[in-house]
């Protein structure tokens, strides 16, 4: 595992805090940035993923 892919996890998990904590609060917004922050964090893992299987 490379540190992008941590950092892609890390990452996933901060937007769904986000997002839960918007859903709990009733904020629009915050959920909608949360799911954004989930998704970049998946995208930033596959990437870590393909640089993984590049350098084997």
């Amino acid at each position: 595992m490379n540190k992008t892919q941590v950092k892609g996890r890390v990452k996933q998990v901060k937007g769904t805090v986000k997002e839960v904590a918007g859903k709990i609060t009733g904020n629009a917004q915050q959920e909608a940035e949360g799911k954004v922050t989930k998704e970049a964090g998946e995208v930033q893992e596959k990437w870590g993923d393909f640089k993984e299987k590049l350098s084997d």
